[in-house]
């Protein structure tokens, strides 16, 4: 067996840089490229994708670390220096999501900007950035499942390296990392190969694809995992959350299919572009 790779991809003096940051501003970048790019041809400005971004990115990791501090409150009201000690760990990307989306939908306004548009727009990029920040997770040997044997794990035909990274105090783990990255991907391929054709998405609806599928995704992966945030000692926080964001995106989808009947997604956002403020 080989030694597990290092999480640290340098370091200057006492200061270093791991790779679960590199890897979570490489996300980062490619969500906004991807959301620059496709905002063009949906009459967007990438200026307003950049400033989205630099509201959007500091409060999204705001709404992380209160998602997991909220649910790990018994800990934190004992030890309250170490709320911000973020580089300690202790994010939740269900937290970041919600931050993201409340600071998408003001911005909109301010903007006077088709929200289900621009959540559209960024959903496949945002979905990109997940399955690459899983892998920040794997650098780190967190975000695993329950213990297993060398054999479940070579049975799966995994690369060696994934084998040996699993491999964590003397045992080895289920990689969940890789399953919740693994078909996150296999949506963010069904959203890019589907969402520019004719009269299939109605604005908004590349989102609520994207929030079904993460949905029964996470909630099937949170429930193989160790370290899941609880509320009342038993109830897995992200599975609940799940269900009810995915009830809730099925109603929201039908409700405004019937009553809404909104624009098609293809048709974009109607403003003169370039557009003056």
């Amino acid at each position: 067996m080989e030694l597990a790779l290092n999480p640290i991809a340098f370091s200057f003096g006492p200061f270093h840089v791991r790779w679960y940051g590199i890897i979570i501003a490489t996300g980062i970048l490619l969500a906004t490229f991807m959301a620059i790019r496709e905002g063009q041809r949906r009459q967007i400005m990438s200026d307003d994708f950049i400033d989205l971004l630099l509201w959007g990115v500091p409060l999204g990791f705001i709404g992380a670390r209160l998602y997991y501090v909220i649910f790990e409150w018994g800990y934190f009201s004992q030890h309250p220096s170490e709320i911000i000690a973020i580089w300690n760990g202790g994010i939740a990307v269900y937290g970041g999501l919600i931050a993201g989306a409340i600071v998408l939908l003001i911005f909109c306004f301010r903007r006077m900007l088709p929200p289900f548009l621009v959540l559209d727009i960024v959903a496949p990029g945002v979905m990109a950035a997940q399955v690459l920040g899983r892998w920040g997770n794997f650098m780190n040997q967190e975000v695993h499942g329950a213990q297993c044997t060398l054999a479940y794990l070579q049975n799966q035909h995994l690369p060696q390296f994934i084998i040996d990274q699993m491999y964590i105090n003397g045992h080895y783990y289920k990689p969940t990392f890789l399953y919740e990255s693994f078909f996150n991907l296999i949506g963010l391929v069904i959203i890019l190969a589907l969402r520019h054709r004719k009269h299939l998405f109605k604005q908004g609806e590349v989102f609520m694809f994207y929030v079904a599928w993460y949905a029964v995704v996470r909630f099937f992966v949170e429930g193989m995992r160790t370290d899941s945030l609880y509320a009342f000692g038993t109830i897995r926080v992200s599975q609940a959350l799940s269900v009810v964001l995915l009830l809730a995106d099925l109603a929201l989808f039908v409700y405004r299919r019937v009553k809404v009947k909104p624009k098609w997604y293809l048709d974009g956002s109607g403003l003169k572009y370039p557009y003056e403020r």
